[in-house]
């Protein structure tokens, strides 16, 4: 399916540090309750189903990529507020990030 190219320049896909990553217990498949810092945007919370190839602590401090404009989601005691990037592969979703530091809440191009 194809979409015009102002579909996509709707969509923000901004650059965000992990502050804090804990287990989503109450979430159906394995995920990670995460805040996120997205700079002038503010901290945002989210739910990750990156458990397979992640831990917790290794997720703290590390630069991700997320889609910051979509409405809010209730996942199970956590209202996800943007969506965390990543690669399905044959092993778990590996996160997109960037390939050097960025500051928080630039703008995906």
């Amino acid at each position: 399916m194809e979409i015009a190219w102002n579909d996509f320049e709707k969509v923000e896909i901004r650059a965000g540090t992990i502050l804090f990553a804990e287990e989503n217990k109450g979430a159906k498949k394995p995920a990670y309750k995460l805040k996120i810092d997205f700079g002038p945007l503010g901290i945002k919370h989210s739910s990750a189903q990156i458990t397979e190839l992640y831990s917790a602590k290794d997720l703290v401090g590390k630069q991700i990529v997320a889609v910051v404009n979509f409405p809010p989601k209730q996942v199970a005691s956590v209202k996800s507020e943007c969506l965390v990037l990543g690669v399905l592969d044959a092993q778990g979703i590996v996160l997109l990030h960037p390939e050097r530091k960025v500051e928080n809440g630039g703008r995906i191009a």
